[in-house]
């Protein structure tokens, strides 16, 4: 069984960056119905990858800093962010222990990513860093499982190249699969959303998607995530006649606030 610690996202750094989808601007105007965008509020987004979730702040006015233990990440974040005309802050660190100063973020963000961390260790950890009533948002952007659809495909061949990825099966905790699920000594859960929504890929856009996922580019040999690569082309050619697909995903989020 591969264990969250095999798991490089690094070795797909500009798949990553090209084409895994960010959140969809619907999360954002939810998030901005809540209130959570203000100019000049300091955020770190824990676990920013490729700074999806951390742009979406930036470009609101709020000061922020990413943190990842990838450094390749964050390299193709900063290209992004120049694209998109904003500046963050990034920092090599882990959730766990940031080396962050006390008490210096009115929101810590994390996003597609609180499952491989050690809950209580980072949950304490948010608490230092927060400052008095800050708050907390964990979200998730996840691809759905539906019999015939793209996703169920790639776990099909999935299975036969990296049979001891365990990764769609962490438990309830570790990876929650809809707001309400985790609780955190010392928050309250304020307010949470939970929907679904379509986002197209096109064949070489999927193939991208799935080779910066963490069961296949993230912890496989370069070698075999080749050979998955072009079986799974084959597949999806044979499949999905359309080059464009529609991919059901759902998008949830919770916030919670740091109880002075």
């Amino acid at each position: 069984m591969i264990q969250k610690s095999q798991v490089d996202f690094g070795k797909t750094a500009q798949d990553y960056a090209s084409h895994r989808a960010g959140f969809p601007d619907s999360f954002f105007n939810k998030l901005d119905e809540l209130g959570l965008f203000a100019d000049k509020l300091r955020v770190l987004d824990i676990g920013t990858g490729t700074g999806t979730v951390a742009r979406g702040f930036a470009v609101k006015g709020c000061e922020v800093t990413g943190l990842d233990p990838s450094d390749s990440l964050m390299q193709e974040a900063r290209g992004l962010d120049q694209k998109a005309g904003v500046q963050i802050k990034y920092v090599v660190g882990k959730a766990e222990d940031t080396g962050l100063p006390d008490h210096s973020f009115d929101i810590i963000t994390t996003a597609q990513c609180f499952h491989w961390f050690d809950k209580e260790k980072a949950a304490q950890e948010m608490k230092r860093l927060l400052r008095s009533g800050g708050k907390l948002i964990i979200a998730y952007f996840d691809w759905i499982d539906r019999p015939g659809n793209p996703v169920d495909e790639m776990h099909i061949l999935q299975k036969k190249y990296n049979p001891s990825w365990h990764g769609s099966k962490w438990p309830l905790g570790f990876y929650p699969q809809k707001p309400g699920e985790l609780t955190f000594a010392g928050f309250t859960s304020t307010a949470s959303f939970l929907y679904e929504e379509d986002v197209p890929y096109t064949h070489a856009g999927w193939r991208g998607r799935i080779r910066a996922y963490g069961g296949i580019g993230g912890s496989l040999p370069k070698q075999v995530v080749e050979q998955f690569d072009a079986e799974f082309a084959t597949v999806l050619q044979d499949k999905f006649k359309d080059d464009l697909m529609q991919v059901p995903h759902k998008v949830w989020a919770e916030v919670w606030q740091l109880q002075p």
